[in-house]
């Protein structure tokens, strides 16, 4: 039989803070600065931007992978349950089998490098000036709101913890570059794994064990098996995920530049790869620890009911309840847990400087400023590094102010990742696009991303609408279904992301195809992943002549000076094996196959 607890009401305080809290935070804060310091001193000789900004293409793929992990963690821990995430897994073939081996190939160091060889600079300048927006009122928002829901739970000075954490994450990222930081990403994974850990096991051992735990989740329906229901409209269902969920992820761990910067710096295409491979088994484990987070914390205030002061409070500020409940009474456990949190700050902050930093100089000063020499521009980089940690603190300041629109910032984020992956997509899987549907497109995206997710917030606001508590503590209360406009507002949040991808491709595909496609100037084939090219070989000859892209199943024409490569797996890679032979009188490169394209042959 399980056992009895006691239910009193927990009316006591929870612990303060100990010295040796404290210097657990401050042990995290001196070796992640330790670590940047060491790769700092290691590295005197970078001397040029690919050895600062891509750690030289030096990494294996395990650091990689934990920075992977690392970089984006509080954006993918909404999905909270290890049965619910299992389905994404196919998220991560398409990383890994179609944008990775066509950015790698194509030896860039930022995303958005590829947009102006794919279409134009001006689509390169939209793409780089959207994600430079979308990062800088993101950052601030993750510095600081880990920050208030500290200070408002344990007393932990806000500001104290604000600079400190800006402060270091900008002296490590700018001195260090890309190494330091996926090496710090290692570090602070670790300690977010133990964080979370320790919680799991004292909160299990305070309410009779994990079997206890289950059983009492599961007879009060917290154990939900798939959920198939249709509706785009409920938050989590088997469809949302599988579809919504997936976009999503492409966003994130697709197109973005703080992850596609991390694929380059892999030393091998292969390794890059194994790396997107390695982050799903690592996310799952992930995941299933929140998730028994979850559970132990639903159980707990089942036995130990929340006063009704407590019951009001933030879900953010429930988990540091819990936190201090539990652990309160062991020195250093608390420390622990927010050392986690700062871990998870860190991981995301470093990662947004040093890719602003590298889409800075590589999309807004080199192409206009050519002549720079590698010393000057990597200088310059480490100077864009210091100032994005400037404006981060400016943006953490900022965010003190917004008091309800703070949830907005940090939605801007999704809103944003969503135009981005379909421009990208546009570009790869569809030939006939053109440079003005690429920028149409991306503007009726990005229209249609703050016009759902905007109108969401403020159908909540107004609304008097009861959605239940996200953590699952507090019972449901009933509900008055929203009608109208309303109702259309209320789209998971999940599908945003897709909505707002297949909005770009639409409109980009229109748009292109009325002002007469690419006929005349085809795309850089490197540029392409060769799908729709081949369906159009399966049509009959007349049918092909009548599509807009029908030249796109043919070979597509190039300058030999420009491709010093040869077509494997339906992408260039340097020469190897096989003999290409240029035939000068028609530029174009020939081998043994008729075509340019060859599909590429793997699992997926």
């Amino acid at each position: 039989m399980p056992r009895t607890l006691s239910t009193a009401n927990h009316a006591k305080p929870p612990p303060e803070f100990t010295l040796v809290d404290y210097g657990v935070c401050i042990l995290l804060l001196v070796l992640s600065l330790a670590i940047g310091l060491y790769y700092a001193r290691r590295g005197r000789g970078q001397n040029t931007v690919r050895q600062f900004l891509l750690a030289n293409r030096s990494m294996g793929s395990l650091p990689v992978a934990l920075s992977l992990l690392a970089t984006f963690q509080s954006a993918v821990a909404v999905l909270e349950s290890l049965g619910r995430s299992t389905v994404l897994a196919p998220s991560l073939l398409v990383p890994a089998h179609i944008f990775i081996p066509i950015f790698y190939r194509l030896n860039i160091s930022s995303a958005y490098e590829y947009l102006e060889l794919r279409f134009t600079k001006t689509v390169r300048l939209c793409g780089t000036l959207t994600f430079i927006f979308q990062m800088v009122i993101y950052m601030g928002v993750v510095l600081y709101a880990p920050a208030l829901a500290l200070n408002a739970v344990t007393g932990f000075d806000l500001w104290g913890s604000v600079l400190a954490l800006g402060i270091v994450c900008t002296i490590y990222t700018s001195l260090g570059g890309l190494k330091a930081v996926i090496w710090t990403d290692v570090f602070q994974t670790v300690v977010m794994f133990l964080g979370q850990i320790a919680i799991v096991i004292v909160g299990a051992a305070k309410v009779g064990g994990l079997g206890r735990v289950w059983d009492v989740a599961s007879q009060h329906g917290r154990i939900s098996g798939i959920d198939l229901n249709p509706d785009p409209f409920v938050r989590h269902t088997f469809w949302t995920l599988a579809i919504g969920g997936i976009f999503m992820m492409l966003s994130l761990y697709g197109v973005n530049q703080a992850q596609v910067q991390r694929y380059l710096s892999s030393h091998t295409e292969r390794a890059a790869i194994l790396s997107c491979y390695a982050v799903f088994p690592c996310q799952q484990v992930t995941l299933c620890i929140g998730s028994l987070i979850g559970l132990v914390m639903f159980v707990y205030y089942l036995d130990y009911p929340l006063s009704p002061e407590q019951a009001q409070i933030s879900s953010d500020q429930m988990v540091l309840h819990f936190v201090m409940d539990i652990l309160g009474g062991l020195p250093g456990l608390p420390g622990l847990f927010v050392a986690c949190l700062f871990s998870g700050s860190l991981s995301t902050i470093s990662s947004a400087f040093n890719s602003l930093a590298t889409v800075t100089i590589e999309d807004l000063i080199r192409p206009h400023f050519p002549e720079i020499s590698e010393e000057r521009a990597t200088l310059i980089s480490k100077g864009l590094a210091v100032a994005y940690g400037l404006i981060c603190l400016g943006m953490a300041y900022v965010s003190s102010l917004m008091g309800p629109v703070l949830q907005a910032a940090i939605s801007i984020f999704g809103m944003i990742g969503g135009p981005l992956l379909g421009l990208f997509c546009l570009g790869i899987f569809f030939p006939c696009a053109n440079s003005t549907g690429a920028v149409l497109g991306l503007l009726a995206g990005l229209i249609m991303a703050f016009w759902i997710g905007i109108g969401n917030m403020v159908s909540n606001m107004t609304s008097k609408i009861v959605v239940p508590p996200p953590n699952g503590t507090v019972g449901a209360a009933s509900q008055v279904g929203p009608t109208g406009i309303q109702r259309f507002y209320n789209l998971s949040y999940l599908w945003y992301s897709a909505h707002s991808s297949t909005t770009v491709i639409i409109m980009g595909l229109l748009v292109s195809l009325l002002t007469g496609g690419t006929r005349g100037q085809p795309p850089n084939p490197r540029t392409i992943y060769p799908v729709l090219p081949r369906l159009f070989a399966l049509l009959p000859i007349s049918c092909r002549n009548r599509l807009p892209c029908q030249g796109y199943n043919q070979d597509l024409s190039y300058e030999t000076d420009t491709v010093p490569e040869k077509m494997r797996n339906g992408m260039l890679t340097s020469y190897g094996e096989e003999e290409v032979v240029v035939m000068p009188e028609q530029g174009h490169i020939q081998g043994d196959h008729g075509h340019t394209f060859i599909l590429q042959e793997t699992s997926l």
